[in-house]
This record gives structure tokens, sequence and C-alpha cells, in this order.
């Protein structure tokens, strides 16, 4: 990070780091999935394909992070196991939740075309995701019984409630039918009025999914006879189980007591309140400002692998702007963004409530739409070039108690994209001359703005003030409070901005006649 007298900002970061040797289960669950399903037209009680959707995205992230050894899920929710040794992340809470539910994402829109080949994905899906820390092999058990007991219960109710709205009730007929009913009356009433043996459905449907990893023997290359050269690899496989947390099943699979532990007892039914106080919450101080910021994971490679130019590609630069902005019309509680490079920060009202202030929803919702939004958007941005892999981005979240230390952290974030922006100019300008890396970290080591200034202008004929003020400025994102022509600072008569929608400028943020002139945007009832 660059060095400025608004580095102070970063105090008010705090500590997230889950105790080790607890166990950690991140669980996702779709972001208003309801709606989702039925926009996609997903078939009632189950869709086969969306589940097997869900399991694909979940082999994947099984496959992406080591230390993620088992998981389980249904519907739209679905729970990751680390092993017991993990240090992934310095087990840092928020890094890890709003990572899985990025590279969930990801994998959600990248694999749709795969399980639903004729029809079209309307809107980037999201996820919300949370932290269960369980401190022993037995709490782990429970919790993973509760989820499974969970997935029972809502499938045998809305195999109920669908077959009765099928057959002609509305749905408020259908829930007071359905009211207070029991297990085994849903069995008959399915039975009875549909023909239907509960126990005969879909394993996948009644039992949901488990994956974990285990070794596998795969053919990795043939000898010149044609003869296969086998090694064992270790690969997540999909089972379906009646009981996930029974002893029985547990010791059939070694790998599982060996970086989870032993089940010493079978468990009956579980307590959700009892589970829940596992939960691992970081609720947000009231009435503070709240910045989410969300980083790129590995963009360097990202960037390498996608050819993008440097020092700075404008078209990724426009992509993540325009991911933002998506961010900004999804959230309204949202009043400013600003970005550069590979990251974005998020500033919500002061007095907003956006997930009742949990902060692991806000970041998981935000990074896992920005990410969605960023597979969406790249034809848009990059129409002749393939997106070899999916991105994914993690997050934070920090209060500033002030209007002047929340203008400091902005502040903060665009003196570094100047002083990065202007050394990765300098950087790759020597590298394109014939300088090796290294050489060219050496000749500019120690130097200072004015310095490299002259070694722009002097060597490559560039004046640093003329380059392109959204990549010395960054990306400021607000909504306008009354109509105006605005493009990229200037003012355009050909694209008039309504009242309330979200503009992108490229301005100066630290200084205080910004704010002065659009009052509007931190402003709070």
């Amino acid at each position: 990070m660059a060095n400025s007298k608004y580095e102070y900002v970063k105090s008010f970061e705090i500590e997230d780091e889950l105790m080790f040797p607890n166990l950690i289960v991140v669980r996702i669950d779709g972001r208003d999935f309801s709606r989702f399903s039925q926009v996609h037209e997903f078939e009632k009680p189950n869709d086969e394909a969306a589940l097997n959707l869900m399991n694909s995205c979940s082999a994947a992230v099984l496959e992406e992070y080591p230390d993620i050894v088992f998981a389980y899920g249904y519907s739209d929710e679905y729970s990751f196991v680390f092993k017991k040794t993990s240090r992934f992340y310095q087990r840092r809470a928020n890094k890890i939740l709003s990572l899985v539910a990025s590279f969930f994402a990801a994998a959600y829109v990248t694999k749709w075309k795969e399980f639903f080949p004729q029809r079209r994905l309307e809107y980037a899906p999201s996820f919300t995701s949370k932290v269960v820390t369980c401190a022993s092999p037995e709490v782990l058990q429970v919790y993973l019984a509760w989820r499974q007991q969970d997935c029972h219960a809502k499938n045998q109710y809305e195999t109920c409630f669908w077959m009765l709205v099928k057959s002609g009730k509305t749905s408020s007929e259908t829930q007071e039918v359905l009211k207070n009913t029991q297990k085994q009356q849903k069995n008959e009433l399915l039975f009875q009025k549909f023909g239907i043996n509960y126990k005969t459905l879909p394993e996948l449907f009644r039992q949901g999914s488990c994956l974990f990893k285990t070794k596998v023997e795969e053919t990795v290359k043939h000898y010149e006879n044609g003869n296969p050269v086998k090694r064992l690899r270790r690969k997540a496989v999909l089972v379906h189980s009646e009981n996930i947390t029974a002893r029985s099943f547990w010791n059939e699979h070694p790998s599982l007591c060996n970086e989870l532990g032993h089940f010493t007892k079978d468990v009956g039914r579980t307590e959700p309140d009892f589970v829940r106080s596992f939960e691992f919450e970081n609720k947000l101080l009231p009435l503070t400002w709240v910045v989410v910021r969300i980083d790129g994971c590995h963009f360097h490679r990202f960037s390498e692998v996608h050819e993008f130019e440097k020092p700075n590609d404008e078209q990724a630069l426009k992509l993540m702007n325009s991911c933002a902005v998506a961010v900004l019309e999804e959230f309204k509680d949202i009043q400013f963004a600003y970005g550069v490079s590979d990251e974005y920060s998020f500033v919500l009202k002061k007095e907003s409530e956006l997930y009742k202030r949990q902060s692991s929803k806000m970041i998981s919702a935000i990074a896992s739409l920005f990410t969605s939004t960023y597979i969406t958007k790249w034809e848009d941005f990059f129409p002749h070039k393939e997106l070899k892999y999916p991105p994914s981005f993690d997050g934070r979240a920090v209060c500033y108690p002030t209007y002047k230390i929340l203008l400091d952290y902005l502040a903060w974030r665009q003196v570094d994209c100047h002083i990065n922006n202007q050394y990765n100019t300098c950087f790759w300008m020597l590298v394109k001359s014939g300088k090796t890396k290294t050489q060219s970290q050496d000749y500019l080591k120690g130097t200072q703005t004015r310095e490299k200034n002259e070694l722009l202008s002097r060597q490559f004929g560039i004046e640093y003030s003329s380059l392109p003020l959204i990549f010395r400025m960054g990306s400021s994102v607000f909504r306008l409070k009354e109509a105006a022509a605005v493009e990229n600072g200037v003012v355009s008569e050909e694209k008039l901005k309504q009242e309330g929608e979200v503009v992108v400028d490229h301005c100066n943020i630290i200084e205080r006649c910004f704010w002065e002139e659009h009052p509007h945007i931190l402003s709070y009832s």
C-alpha cells in the first residue's frame, strides 16, 4: 500500500481470525432464490438440473480449495467444511466466506449453459454466506444432522405444497391444509391423494447431496505401447446417504475421520438454537459508515492469462465499473463506490440496516453479485476474447465513525491509485523499452513523484498529467440528484442522465470541492 497521511484509517479494520483448532464451516445460501427460480422457471417442487448445477459448482469449490474436504447441500444452500488443520487465508472469517461465495457464484454462471443449454440466464445470481465454527467433531456432527433434517422436512412440505397447488388449490388454501401437519400425515396425503410413496422419490430430493475428497485412481498418460499410467489422486466424489452423520457412513471413509475427526455416537433430533450458537457473526456498529471493499483474487495471474494491456487495460477497468454500477442499482443502501485496478470500495449510508448490519451477509452478497456480473458482462467488453476461467473476489467490511474519517478513507484509496498508477506506468514503459522486470524495479527504487514524471517525459515523451483520468483518478460511482448530461466527467448533450441514475465519473475526491458540489451523495436522514 502507498504511504500517505491517510494511512491511519487502516486502524479501523478489526481482526476476525477464527480460533484454532475450531473446525470451519462456510454455508452459502442463494440470495432471493425464490424469485430467481420463478424467473428461470425451475420445476417445482424440485428441479433436478438446478440441483445438479449446485452440485457441480460445489465440486468445483472442492477442486479449487484443497483445504475444503467435505460439503453438504440441498435446494439453494451448501455447507463447506475445512480440514481441522486449515490455515486458509490465515483463518480470517470475512476473507474466507466472501471468497467461497464469490467462487461459487462464478462457477454457477460459468456452468449455467451446461445444465440449461436452451435457457437464457436472465440476470446474475448472488449468494450470502456465513461462518460456523465447530468446537469439536461432535458439534460438526450435530450441525450436519440439522441441515439434513432440514432438507427432509422442507422437501416433504414442498412436495405436498406443490402437488396440492398443481391439483387446483391456491397457495393460501394449500398452506391452510398443511398447517400443523406431522411427517406421517404428509406421507399419507401424498400416497392417498396423489399415489406418491415419499420414500421412493429420488435420493437427490430427499437426502440432499454430499461431496468429499477421496483418493481415486486416474489415468494420467499412456506408454508408447498404449498401456495406461495410473496414479492415485484426491478428487471430489458425490454421494447420497440417508444419514450423513451416522457413524457407519463416516467410518466408511477414513479420509473424513483423518481430516475432520471421528463421530463416536449417532445423533437424533437436533436443536437448531444449539447449532446457531456457534455461528461466527460480526454485527457492525450502528450509525457508522460501513465500507465493503472487495479485491480481485490473484488478479496478476488473471490479467496475464487474459492478456490485459499494461499498465492499464481500459476495457478491463470499464468492466469493473459496469459491475460496480450493477451493485449500486441492486443495493439502494450503497450511496457511493470508488474503484481502481481490481478493487472496489462500496459505501453504505450511515443508518443502513441492510441484512441487519450482519457483515458476513453484506460482504458475501456484494462480492458474489460483483463476480457473477463480471462474467455475464465479459463479452460486452471483450467480444473477441474468451474468458479462460472465472475470476473471484474477497471482501471485508470496516466501520468509520465520522464523515471526515470516511472521506480520509476514500482519499487514501485515491492517493494509492495515483502512486501505484504512476509507478506501474514507469515500470511497464521501461519493460517495453527492453529492460527486464528486475532491472526496471531496481531503476525505480527510491524514486519520487517528480523523478517519475521526468522519466516519463524525457525518455518516453509522456506527460503523466495528460494520461486518461480513469487511470490517474480511478472511478467514482454514485447516483445523480437531478437530471444531468455527464460522460466521463464531461458534459455531453448526447447522453442525458436521469435523476437517481447511477453514473461513473473520474474526478478528484481528495479535495472537498467534489463533496461540496455533490452534498446529496453521503447525506443521511
